[in-house]
């Protein structure tokens, strides 16, 4: 007898296939089986119809595919016996689904079951619509699933229930029809079906407006009363969960009255009694009570309260993070996230808590405790909160420092940025805030990013009186900590500028302990720096500068820096080999010049360039007139003076270099990007005492100005994994553009490279400076957009785009997106990132790349679309641009 006979029960299929000890066996006997189930199909066998479904249905758990027996399933349906019936319709529910075409030819049993005078049968229709119901089943069967809700038997009532959550999510404008019928429901006293009537109230009230307003006014006091039986209601074996009656219907309850007192405070008011006896009365130590503790703070967070209920919701969350399981802490780290928004006072009250949970030993609590934390942040507390932070870094793991280490730079950046903003730095904050960057530098500086140490270079060049102070902090730093790249990088720097200062002695505070270094200790310094292996270009460019400034610095180790220098004639990497040509060059040929040239660094205007980097200032800042101001390092800058001037130069016009909020090495030089007419007595011709350095940096000639410079490459560094200089092309192209008014007798050019120097290059259409563009702004997000131009391309337009978010809630899954006419071509660069702080607490940057076809001719235009997403709602923003400058 064939073991796979029509009669072959399922037990001897499920007995056959297990048996198998290979996939190829088991996809054997699945085959035979459906081609026996196939045969008796083609037989129209009624007998083993029952068993044959049965079988397809185990096969199709094992991801066989069994589309031929869908017929199959609508023909036990139609049956009249209830065996045939309840295995058509589970077949229904697992072999269809609502995509089926099939499906239709099923609407009419449905209603007939649907009417059927046995209730289980009706039971049997309702699960299968419930589970399957598509657009069209709801419309045709909603008047029969209505019927049914007001049916006797409580079970019949329940499955009906259930089935109209699916009617009006696949069907919203049905909803009003089930408004009355599910308020009664609500009264219901059997809790299977209060519980799926609460859920269908909720349900209703998201689809329906209309729903909302009727069950705030006419059903919020019942909920309420309700809420409190269930509360005060004695033990009930059948209900009890771990002592509390019925966990669900609690939470059940409490997401509806969520919902109704949201946005309305008379709701609101009604139910803050019962929440504040639920929050008190419910045990916590248990996972039950737990559960509706979260659900009843999360509740008293959504409504409308005047703070009394939100300390003791906050209070239930700081008990939360003391519990032992690692989901209750994290659910109640995340509440307290959006309880910070809400009363950030009440939080305060559990800060040493939420310091603890940062050193937790779970990754997921460390990094959501992290985050609380600086949303905790203010002026009166950061520093002990800094304080215990960084002594947590020297302990942390490996894969946490980098997450912590950016939380405190970005606090200690916090405050700075505060001091700086209301001009109140006084030198203890500055020293405060050096030792702090030291602090991190030091134990996880490999996790700094570059923007960070941009940001220490340009305060500690303002601080004129700690140089001396923090060279000599680097410096022992650097002796114990030379593994962290970016504290070389800044203690090579700093002992480049301030390195007569290190061996003097200059400056010394009480706070410090003396030290002696000698000259040679510091070029022994620089020296460790540009040999060790693990050096980037950046950290060796850096310290072949510091040695060419040292060489002026100390002149008795000038032979032995020119040594050091030497070695790197040969390098593999050109930018290395060819500063190292040049620096050469520079101490065998042009001695006289030399202490000019490696001058210590003007300092930058710290609110310039704090408000460049937050992107609340325009890319080109033209300073104010008035009268020169005097630096520390005794050079005067006036304050309208233009590139040239920086030497004491004169011409007619000079082309303001390209720049972004990033490159602030070229404010730190004192100039002023913005195109600005020359100063009286342009036309006069160089002072005699500079005729050598404009021979040497070709002034005075008829070339043209070149974007880049000698000092720019000193703190160049690289950002998102770019190349970390631009392309040094040599002293001898460091030109600036003189007008036609330079004297004929200018001393010609000195090539540094003895004539293998570039020539000269041919003007180009970049140099005009376009303004900054407001592309879009709300009450909740502006969108600046600064235009920048490729050398020789005309026609193509670089555009950063910067998000600022207005608006007190963060916004997730932020996506940016524009389209343009055929005559344009657009790339978009991916963003910085996905998430946008609230307040304008950060912004997000992505980059654009327009090239117009039609350059000159037309302008640009672009529609744009903004999607991201806040409090669990999709926003989207639309918006058509033509407000470009022109000659983009």
């Amino acid at each position: 007898m064939n073991p796979f006979s029509f009669g072959t029960c399922l037990r001897d299929m499920i007995q056959a296939i297990r048996a198998c000890k290979t996939a190829a066996e088991e996809r054997a006997v699945v085959r035979k089986e459906c081609a026996a189930i196939r045969a008796s199909i083609n037989e129209d066998d009624q007998d083993y119809r029952h068993r044959n479904l049965a079988k397809l249905m185990f096969i199709q758990m094992l991801g066989y595919p069994t589309h031929f027996g869908q017929m199959e399933c609508l023909k036990l349906i139609a049956s009249a016996g209830f065996p045939e019936k309840r295995i058509g319709y589970l077949g229904l529910m697992l072999l269809l689904d609502e995509r089926q075409e099939v499906l239709m030819l099923v609407t009419n049993s449905l209603k007939q079951d649907l009417n059927h005078s046995n209730q289980y049968i009706v039971g049997l229709a309702l699960c299968a619509l419930g589970n399957i119901c598509s657009a069209e089943m709801a419309r045709d069967l909603a008047p029969e699933v209505e019927r049914l809700l007001q049916f006797r038997d409580p079970n019949i009532r329940k499955k009906a229930t259930l089935c109209t959550i699916r009617i009006i999510k696949k069907v919203p404008d049905l909803a009003e029809n089930f408004i009355n019928c599910a308020a009664s429901l609500l009264k219901e006293k059997h809790h299977g079906v209060l519980i799926t009537g609460v859920q269908l109230c909720a349900d209703l009230c998201k689809v329906s407006s209309e729903a909302l307003e009727y069950f705030r006014k006419k059903c919020t006091e019942g909920l309420v009363r309700t809420l409190r039986d269930i509360v005060n209601s004695p033990y009930s074996p059948e209900y009890d969960i771990s002592g509390i009656t019925d966990p669900y219907l609690h939470i059940r309850l409490l997401k509806l009255l969520r919902i109704l007192g949201q946005g309305d405070a008379d709701a609101s008011d009604r139910m803050t009694d019962i929440l504040a006896q639920v929050a008190t009365k419910t045990e916590s130590n248990k996972n039950a009570g737990n559960a509706i503790l979260y659900e009843c703070v999360e509740t008293i967070m959504s409504i409308e309260d005047d703070g009394g209920l939100r300390v003791l919701a906050v209070n239930i969350l700081g008990k939360f993070l003391f519990n032992r399981d690692n989901n209750i802490r994290y659910v109640a780290l995340n509440m307290l996230m959006r309880a910070t928004t809400l009363d950030a006072q009440a939080v305060q009250r559990h800060r040493a808590t939420i310091l603890d949970c940062v050193k937790d030993s779970d990754a997921s609590i460390r990094k959501r405790a992290l985050e609380l934390l600086y949303m905790l942040v203010n002026e009166n507390n950061v520093k002990p909160l800094i304080k215990e932070l960084i002594e947590y870094l020297e302990v942390s793991d490996q894969e946490f420092k980098g997450d912590l280490t950016a939380k405190i730079c970005s606090l200690v950046e916090k405050k700075q940025l505060l001091h700086t903003t209301h001009l109140i730095w006084f030198s203890s904050e500055k020293t405060w805030y050096i030792d702090q960057m030291l602090k991190v530098l030091s134990e996880a500086g490999n996790f700094v990013k570059d923007e960070v140490w941009h940001v220490l270079i340009v305060v500690i060049s303002n601080a004129s009186d700690l140089h001396g102070y923090t060279v000599r902090a680097l410096y022992r730093a650097f002796l114990t900590s030379t593994e962290q790249e970016t504290l070389v990088r800044v203690a090579v720097w700093c002992i480049g500028e301030y390195g007569d200062m290190l061996v003097n002695n200059v400056g010394m505070l009480d706070i410090e302990d003396p030290i002696i270094v000698t000259e040679c200790d510091a070029v022994d310094a620089v020296e460790v720096a540009i040999k060790r292996h693990t050096s980037d270009l950046t950290t060796k460019a850096m310290a072949l500068i510091a040695l060419l400034k040292l060489s002026s610095r100390f002149p008795s180790y000038s032979e032995r820096i020119k040594g050091i220098i030497v070695q790197n004639k040969g390098n593999l990497v050109l930018e290395l080999q060819q500063r190292s040509i040049e620096f050469n060059r520079i101490l065998q040929k042009h001695q006289n010049i030399r202490s000019a040239l490696v001058e210590r660094m003007p300092v930058l205007d710290e609110v310039t360039f704090s408000g460049r980097r937050a992107g609340s200032l325009p890319t080109a800042i033209s300073t104010s007139s008035g009268a020169p101001s005097n630096l520390p390092n005794g050079i005067a800058k006036p304050a309208t003076a233009p590139i040239p001037d920086l030497l004491d130069l004169s011409s007619d016009d000079v082309p303001a270099p390209s720049s972004s909020g990033g490159d602030f090495l070229q404010d730190l030089l004192g100039v002023d990007l913005s195109p600005t007419s020359a100063p009286s007595g342009a036309g006069k011709p160089p002072k005699a005492s500079t005729d050598v350095l404009l021979d040497l940096l070709s002034i005075g000639t008829s070339l043209p100005a070149q974007t880049g410079s000698f000092a720019s490459d000193i703190l160049s560094s690289s950002q998102d994994g770019k190349a970390p200089f631009a392309n040094f092309n040599g002293l001898a192209s460091l030109t600036l553009s003189a007008n036609a008014t330079s004297p004929a007798n200018a001393a010609p050019m000195m090539d540094l490279l003895d004539g293998h120097g570039p020539g000269p290059q041919k003007p180009e259409e970049n140099g005009q400076a376009y303004p900054s563009l407001v592309a879009y702004e709300s009450s909740s997000l502006r969108v600046m957009f600064n235009f920048s131009k490729q050398p020789g391309s005309p026609q193509t337009t670089l555009i950063q785009a910067t998000f600022t978010n207005l608006s007190s809630n963060v916004y997730n899954d932020f996506l940016f997106q524009a389209t343009v006419p055929k005559f344009l071509q657009l790339h978009l660069d991916p963003a910085s990132s996905n998430t946008l702080p609230a307040s304008g607490d950060g912004s997000i940057t992505q980059n654009l790349k327009v090239t117009n076809s039609q350059h000159r001719n037309k302008s640009l235009v672009m529609r744009v679309r903004i999607a991201y997403k806040t409090n669990n709602k999709d926003v989207l923003e639309e918006r058509q641009i033509n407000n470009f400058p022109q000659n983009l």
